[in-house]
């Protein structure tokens, strides 16, 4: 079993930033692929973003390429979604997400483990 915790929501101006961290416990994080998903009223869980477990590779959703970043700290189990240049389009519950090392997917199916979410709001 892995739990996840996110953190760092909250309410900001359109072109403002905020850091999500997620936080694992329960396993090895540093076997676990991370992502990041979105989701808005009305609207399908949408990927955001990922990070594999040990080589760090990323792959980002088109609509937040070049704003958003993914970064991970194996040593505090801890993954991050740093946000710059927020748009009101990305308000949203964002959650991560963990998947076994052998799978990389932008699929919400893949991944066994799910964080409670954090609620960002982007005014305009």
């Amino acid at each position: 079993q892995v739990r996840l915790v996110e953190s760092g929501g909250g309410l900001v101006q359109a072109g403002g930033s905020l850091r999500l961290s997620c936080t694992a416990s329960g396993r090895t994080f540093s076997t676990l692929n991370m992502g990041w998903f979105r989701q808005a009223p009305g609207k399908e869980r949408e990927f955001v973003g990922l990070i594999t477990s040990m080589t760090g590779i990323k792959d980002y959703a088109d609509s937040v390429k070049g704003r958003f970043s993914i970064s991970r700290d194996n040593a505090k189990n801890t993954v991050y979604l740093q946000m710059n240049s927020l748009k009101p389009e990305d308000t949203a519950v964002y959650a991560c997400a963990a998947a076994p090392v052998w799978t990389m997917t932008v699929k919400p199916s893949g991944y066994d483990y799910w964080g409670q979410g954090t609620q960002v709001t982007v005014s305009s």
